[in-house]
């Protein structure tokens, strides 16, 4: 009798993470380990987290928090833990010297101040969805700094535009948790092995496809909708394309990303300028749907390209697939007006 083949007695785990990083820093002629660092640093606040929601029901900390962030929303717990933890482990990490949080008005120092890039976060995105077990995420995006190494940074560390993130990229905490993140060398996608503490690569070289068949808006919003925005949606339904819509963003967007399909946040009449935000919502998602090969757009103009003026600054979002990307832009075009891409 044959010995068994050693790969099936002990088959191979994969490429973690921190192997797969270490590998791409070459990408990066200025790279001194920093920016591999900070990412490191991301994962392991995503792994804390994971275990904060996993526990959660066990816990006390689904529920209101009983205050409201910047935004004027109301905080759910969850909401705060992530904040805590997503801050706790970079400031530790050493690497950013500052972070600005969707939960927080202002810019956090670290402490780090020699410290060569600043992060900009969404720390829990689908609060909503928390008490009910629906998937949510976290959202993250990198910049390296302009202000003097070894000064407290600035206001233009974060103002800097969409085009000048250096990497971006989210959590998504559902059936697996999986970290999905680009430096502006493809997207990459890895999912978390619990029995082990790891991130191991799942998909590498991402591309949405280029024409999808699912469109993800809250259509309760339909009576608010610009008319050009109806006349697309309805057009996808003369299509027969597929409704769906989680209401976590990452949730929306990380199934569009794979499957093919578009996600919607037009202005509405309550929200002329969009709801979501540009620095760690927007500008995040459309460096990595671009590097993936779809579009992001802010009526005709691409979110990355829009000046940002306020940390909190809301923006439109239509982004997904190329293709069904066009198509909206046709029906705003044969309006005969462009969407509002003045953002404030």
């Amino acid at each position: 009798m044959s010995a068994p083949n050693e790969n099936t007695l002990a088959s191979p785990v994969g490429t973690t993470l921190d192997r797969y990083i270490m590998r791409k820093q070459a990408e990066f002629p200025f790279a001194t380990g920093e920016l591999s660092q900070l990412l490191r640093d991301i994962a392991l606040a995503a792994k804390i987290v994971n275990r904060e929601i996993n526990r959660a029901g066990l816990m006390d900390i689904t529920g209101n928090y009983g205050a409201q962030n910047v935004q004027g929303e109301q905080q759910q717990k969850l909401d705060v833990v992530a904040n805590i933890r997503f801050i706790r482990a970079l400031k530790n990490g050493g690497e950013a010297c500052a972070i600005l949080s969707e939960e927080d008005d202002e810019i956090i120092h670290t402490g780090n101040d020699q410290g060569r890039y600043v992060v900009a976060m969404d720390p829990l995105d689908g609060s909503s969805n928390i008490d009910v077990n629906v998937s949510i995420g976290t959202i993250f995006s990198i910049y390296r700094r302009v202000s003097p190494m070894g000064t407290k940074a600035t206001r233009e560390d974060f103002l800097q535009g969409g085009r000048k993130q250096v990497a971006a990229g989210y959590i998504l905490y559902g059936s697996s948790t999986m970290l999905v993140y680009s430096t502006g060398h493809g997207v990459a996608c890895f999912t978390y092995e619990n029995s082990l503490g790891e991130f191991f690569l799942s998909h590498d070289g991402v591309k949405i496809p280029e024409q999808g068949t699912t469109f993800s808006c809250n259509e309760g919003n339909w009576f608010d909708y610009p008319e050009w925005v109806r006349r697309y949606l309805t057009e996808c339904k003369q299509r027969r394309y597929s409704g769906r819509y989680i209401g976590s963003l990452v949730a929306d967007y990380h199934r569009n990303l794979f499957k093919g399909g578009i996600y919607l946040y037009p202005p509405t009449a309550k929200n002329l300028n969009g709801k979501l935000r540009l620095l760690y919502e927007g500008y995040p998602l459309a460096f990595l749907i671009e590097q993936a090969g779809g579009k992001a757009l802010v009526g005709a103009e691409a979110v990355l390209d829009i000046v940002p003026t306020d940390y909190h600054q809301r923006a439109p979002l239509f982004i997904g697939s190329s293709q069904m990307v066009d198509d909206l832009v046709a029906c705003m075009e044969q309006e005969g007006r462009t969407a509002p891409s003045k953002v404030a």
